[in-house]
């Protein structure tokens, strides 16, 4: 709780501080709207890598499963004439398909999650820009319900304000997914899986099935955010959309305190963390800061993140040893 407080804090005076050194233009409501769109369209596949980490693993093919899913519905729907619910469920069919594969192939085969997914990775870039031959994919000016997914808002009745149709879509998939990692004792299993994954299997805990279910939840997570981002943008650029947001996903869960041993992090961190990651880059754009520091920001915040989370543990670990010396 003391983590999650420190956090909210910092995000706090982000904003503030961003705020007065962009001339107050932070907090206009134009870009309010777009800074909540951007945090909870970042904060859907967060949480799917954040789920992975938890239980001790790597997922590095989130931004290409993102660029691959987003160009599927969109070449399905404007191409082909499919509608957006069936384009959609085949693009949840194939994300089913990549995460029982990712999970196969580290639980089956004891292959390391990081070569796996970097390998998948690659695979779906190529895959995406071989579809259309490296052609940039959208919707034009049609299906505008559809389209609403991504970059509509609900309006809040008897006021001028409105929530972006993401972050209400964000509140659903984090209340579930709070709801299994903290209640169900299925998510108590990933803690274990991530803390000890021998342990956990000695006591009777379905080891591969729990490491193939969180695989299998980041990429349906990573589907649902290709399709907004596809419906946001309406324009699908097989080479660069989705690049990097695997960085950006890992990034926002390891600042939310999501531990990179696994084990460790809430639902709530990592919106949190993705929260400062957003603002940190609405920041560099808005100071006037060179937008090229922002892979510098990214990597800064992972070596802090894996720096304090190794830290941390190294200290617990000699609180226990001195501890029974102490007692004799």
């Amino acid at each position: 709780m003391k983590k999650i407080t420190g956090m909210i804090l910092l995000l706090v005076v982000l904003c503030i501080a961003i705020d007065y050194f962009s001339g107050h233009r932070f907090a206009k409501p134009v870009n309010l709207e777009n800074l909540t769109r951007q945090i909870a369209l970042l904060s859907i596949f967060a949480i799917g890598e954040g789920i992975v980490i938890l239980s001790g693993g790597i997922d590095l093919s989130v931004g290409s499963v993102i660029a691959f899913t987003g160009l599927i519905v969109s070449l399905l729907i404007s191409v082909h004439g499919v509608s957006p619910t069936l384009a959609s469920l085949a693009v949840f069919g194939t994300c089913i398909i990549i995460g029982l594969v990712h999970g196969a192939l580290v639980t089956k085969l004891r292959l390391q999650p990081f070569i796996v997914t970097l390998c998948t990775m690659l695979i779906f870039r190529g895959l995406a820009r071989r579809l259309t031959e490296d052609a940039t994919m959208g919707f034009g000016n049609r299906f505008l319900s559809f389209r609403a997914l991504g970059d509509g808002a609900a309006s809040i009745p008897g006021t001028e304000l409105s929530i972006p149709i993401p972050v209400i879509v964000l509140v659903v998939v984090a209340i579930i997914a709070h709801f299994f990692m903290r209640y169900t004792v299925y998510g108590r299993y990933l803690y274990a899986i991530g803390r000890n994954p021998d342990a956990a299997r000695y006591s009777g805990v379905k080891v591969d099935r729990m490491q193939t279910a969180s695989y299998l939840a980041c990429a349906v997570l990573a589907g649902l955010a290709g399709i907004l981002y596809a419906t946001y943008t309406n324009s699908v650029q097989p080479a660069t959309t989705g690049q990097a947001y695997e960085l950006y996903a890992i990034a926002a869960a390891v600042l939310g305190g999501v531990s990179m041993r696994g084990g460790e992090g809430t639902v709530l961190g990592i919106i949190i963390g993705a929260s400062i990651m957003r603002v940190m880059n609405n920041g560099i754009i808005l100071v006037g800061i060179s937008p090229f520091w922002e892979f510098a920001v990214i990597g800064t915040v992972i070596l802090i993140g894996v720096v304090t989370d190794a830290t941390v543990k190294q200290r617990m670990a000699k609180r226990a040893v001195k501890q029974p010396i102490a007692r004799g």
